[in-house]
Parts: C-alpha cells; sequence; structure tokens
C-alpha cells in the first residue's frame, strides 16, 4: 500500500513530466499560506468574488437594454423613450387589437418599459390613412354627378393631424392628472404614469387604421358596423387599463371617469366617420321642359257692304 510520501512524489513526477512537455505552461504552487489562507482567509476570495459578479451585473444591465439615466436636455433621456425593438412593438399591437378580460394592457405588455416610438407612428399612420381615404371616398360617391371635378382636399391632413394628436395628448393628459389629484384623496387611488398613459392610448388607436382603409367601401350600414366595432375592441383596451385604477374610488367617480373616457373615445370615432366620410346625396336632375310653341294670333276683319 503505498504511503503519504510516496503519492506526493508521484504528483511532483507527473507536474515535472509536464512541464518538460510544455516549458511556457503556468504553474500554480501551494504554501502553506495559501492553506491558511483556505481557513482564515475567505473574506478575500469572497471580495474578489464580489466584484466579479458586479462585473457581470454591470454588463448584463447594458446588454438588457436598461434606461440611461439624465437630464431633460440630454438626447439620452429622450432616446430611451423610443427603446424598444420589433418585436414589443407588434406584441403590443397585437395586445392592442385583442383585448381579454382580465388582461390589463400596462401591466402585461408594457412590463415597466413604455414606450413612445409606437403611440407616434400609429398616430401618424392614422392621420394619412383617415385623410386619403376620405379623399377617396368623396371619389367614389361623386362618380354619379357629371358636374363633379375632382380636387384633392389637401386641408383634410391638416384637421386630422390635429384632431387625432390632440386626443392623444391632451386627453392623457387630463386622465393623468385626474388620477393623481385623486389619489390625494383618503382612498389612496392607485395610478399609471404619464408615459404609461400616453402610451396605452396610442396603441389603442391603431384598430382605427384598417377601419378608416375598409371606410372607402360605400355602404353606409358596413361603414356604421365597423365603426362600431372598432370601438368596442379601443375602448375595451382603456376600460380593462383604467377600471383597476378607478374602482377603488367611490362608485359614482368610478362609474363617471370610465364612462368619460368612452365617450371621449367615441367621439373621436363618430367625428371622424361624420366629417371625412360624408356621403353625398344627389338631387334627381329635374324633368326636362316641354318644347313651348309659339301662338299664333288670327285677326279676322269684315268689310262693310
Amino acid at each position: 500500500m503505498a504511503s503519504p510520501n510516496d503519492l506526493q512524489f508521484q504528483e511532483f513526477e507527473e507536474a515535472a513530466e509536464l512541464l518538460s512537455a510544455d516549458p511556457e505552461a503556468s504553474t500554480l504552487s501551494l504554501s502553506a499560506s495559501d492553506n491558511s489562507a483556505r481557513a482564515g482567509g475567505s473574506e478575500d476570495v469572497k471580495l474578489d468574488l464580489s466584484e466579479d459578479e458586479e462585473g457581470e451585473e454591470e454588463s448584463s444591465e447594458l446588454l438588457g437594454g436598461q434606461k440611461l439615466s439624465g437630464g431633460f436636455w440630454t438626447f439620452e433621456y429622450y432616446a430611451s423613450f423610443f427603446n424598444v425593438d420589433t418585436v414589443q412593438v407588434l406584441d403590443r399591437v397585437k395586445g392592442s387589437v385583442l383585448p381579454l378580460p382580465g388582461r390589463n394592457f400596462i401591466k402585461h405588455y408594457l412590463r415597466s418599459n413604455p414606450d413612445l416610438y409606437g403611440p407616434f407612428w400609429i398616430c401618424v399612420t392614422l392621420v394619412f390613412s383617415v385623410a386619403i381615404s376620405g379623399n377617396l371616398s368623396s371619389f367614389i360617391s361623386e362618380m354619379g354627378d357629371p358636374a363633379y371635378h375632382y380636387r384633392p382636399q389637401f386641408h383634410r391632413v391638416t384637421i386630422a393631424a390635429v384632431v387625432i394628436f390632440l386626443y392623444a395628448w391632451l386627453v392623457p393628459i387630463g386622465l393623468w392628472g385626474f388620477l393623481t389629484w385623486r389619489q390625494g384623496t383618503e382612498r389612496q387611488i392607485g395610478g399609471y404614469s404619464f408615459l404609461e398613459t400616453v402610451c396605452v392610448y396610442g396603441y389603442s388607436l391603431f384598430i382605427y387604421i384598417p377601419t378608416s382603409v375598409l371606410w372607402i367601401i360605400p355602404f353606409e350600414w358596413l361603414r356604421w358596423t365597423l365603426i362600431l366595432v372598432a370601438m368596442v375592441i379601443s375602448g375595451s383596451v382603456l376600460v380593462l387599463t383604467f377600471w383597476p385604477v378607478v374602482r377603488d374610488d367611490t362608485k359614482v367617480m368610478a362609474v363617471a371617469t370610465v364612462a368619460t373616457i368612452v365617450v371621449l373615445h367615441t367621439l373621436l370615432a363618430i367625428g371622424c366617420k361624420m366629417y371625412f366620410f360624408q356621403t353625398a346625396v344627389h338631387a334627381p336632375p329635374p324633368p326636362p321642359a316641354a318644347p313651348t310653341t309659339p301662338a299664333i294670333h288670327i285677326t279676322l276683319t269684315t268689310k262693310p257692304h
């Protein structure tokens, strides 16, 4: 049976053979001080490991796309509002057209990372889709009038931009201010941040983009059916998102807040439909007048006998 000394000598002999095969290999020597460091010097080891963990944590934060904090005058401050990728935007768009009971849009899709990229481009696309579709709708409805001469109505783009962007910004500002004010009441109503409120309002308007394109079809019953479906889908996103916030308030205040949200959303949809997609009413032309013949007057004169 081999003694401990023989085992130590064999390990040394194997190490010597490895060094002869690769002279440039690095070696690690263990001494009594190293052994004592294992027993009583655990603090240094922990310090080194903590530094490595801090470095890994910093790198993971950078790779994870954590928002950089800075003053509002810096570019990084505004770039953080657009720090989303295509997959996140598509997932939020899908959540805005498929509202499900019990799914809060902010908690399930934003996940404390609201953005302005999606709401901005949704509003811009909606402005042009409403204006262009409205022009095409007017052209199709006036095709039967021989006296009609088509003229592009570019002022509709300006009107659509003013209405949509004012709604997408002023209404969330008012709602956020109201919920913030209600937080100071005795019931301590919880609320969302201003950016989250703007974000959910912007994504809720996406359903109106395909709806406005389908409004070109010149059938009033189809247009009103489409607008009803769009209002139900878009309004459900807002109600399911803000009802958990206001339901802890008094019953009258909670119902009034939700009703105001729905009414303003309905006014936007119906207003766009009535202004940009008016159906031209053609009056029947008057019947042609019968040709008149000139009257002939015959005067008879008699001669005296």
